[in-house]
């Protein structure tokens, strides 16, 4: 898999020219042409869902499935990676709201068998944990960490960071770490006595109606699920299932704008889970696994939430494709507001 990675990377930097170009074009003030332009990019399928001042619509262009030349379907399942951190981190402040846990608890208290192979356990908070500021090492970082062979039991991925030295001093600085928020699903776990993933669909997915939600793609129809590319390898791996919390759900895009609504808005949460919520974590997020990217954002300004899925990966130039074509929808949006 890392030589597939180091392949796709060359091969998307020699479209990058072409992508420049394609960019460039002037707007149209149709998301149906961003969307087909985005395709040009060399993106095998793409989704995007609106919500805009009451109002939601569905685009798609592209392929689900590029073997069985199966078009996109803006209903169609996908792995939404790390926007399940807005998830956990919802379902952390409820927690925290009715008392379970505190967010000055540190990670010595909280979970004390593997605290001491964590530098400063008894310093880093489940605070620092939600926000990335814990300094401890991402394990998907780990140059042994099996991308070409997803981990089966969660308790697994602990040795690709235990007994790691820390990045930093606790709360000195923020950096994103995957470990986070595997660290915070096994403290809900244990404070609630059983999966956090059942608490998730009690406290959120149900109330909310989000019937097209998932904690783990083991729970759905394969055959429902959007097909993933990695670029410069052609078979579809959307077959494989990363497990650990804070990247392993699956939605459709209307499901994760409602939720993203509903948690801005204050449908999900009282205020004081507000109030908690928004002192410790942000309003939107973005997700990649191989063959899958993702954007989840709200612009306050048109009043919109905008839900964008790729079922395609690459490097760190992907993503600026990536982004570049998000801001191009919600120009378009802007300009459907004159």
């Amino acid at each position: 898999m890392r030589k597939i990675i180091f392949s796709s990377l060359i091969t998307f930097g020699s479209i990058l020219l072409s992508s420049c170009m394609i960019l460039m074009q002037p707007f149209s003030g149709s998301i149906d042409d961003e969307l087909e332009r985005a395709i040009d990019l060399g993106f095998d399928g793409i989704i995007v869902y609106v919500n805009q001042s009451g109002e939601s619509s569905y685009y798609s262009a592209g392929w689900n499935n590029r073997e069985n030349l199966i078009p996109a379907d803006p209903h169609l399942l996908f792995k939404i990676a790390s926007i399940s951190k807005l998830y956990i981190a919802a379902a952390t402040t409820m927690m925290v709201a009715d008392d379970a846990l505190s967010l000055d608890d540190t990670v010595a208290e909280l979970l004390p068998a593997i605290a001491g192979r964590i530098d400063y356990s008894d310093e880093i908070t489940l605070r620092m944990l939600i926000q990335h500021r814990s300094g401890i090492p991402d394990y998907t970082d780990h140059p042994d960490y099996p991308w070409d062979d997803l981990i089966k039991v969660n308790s697994d991925t602990l040795q690709y960071f235990l007994d790691r030295p820390a990045l930093f001093k606790p709360g000195r600085r923020y950096s994103y770490s995957n470990s986070n928020y595997f660290l915070i699903g096994e403290i809900l776990d244990d404070a609630l006595g059983y999966s956090h993933h059942m608490y998730i669909e009690n406290e959120i997915l149900i109330p909310l109606g989000l019937n097209n939600t998932y904690n783990l793609l083991s729970e759905v129809d394969i055959d429902d699920v959007m097909s993933g590319y990695l670029i410069g390898y052609e078979p579809d791996i959307k077959d494989a299932e990363f497990i650990q919390p804070g990247g392993s759900m699956v939605a459709t895009a209307e499901d994760v704008g409602i939720f993203l609504r509903a948690l801005i808005d204050g449908t999900l949460l009282t205020d004081e889970e507000q109030a908690i919520y928004s002192s410790v974590y942000e309003y939107e997020h973005t997700g990649w696994l191989p063959g899958f990217t993702s954007i989840a954002r709200y612009q306050s300004d048109i009043d919109a939430v905008v839900i964008q899925f790729v079922n395609t990966s690459g490097g760190e130039l992907f993503w600026l494709d990536l982004e570049r074509v998000y801001k191009r929808i919600i120009k378009t949006l802007e300009w459907g507001q004159r």
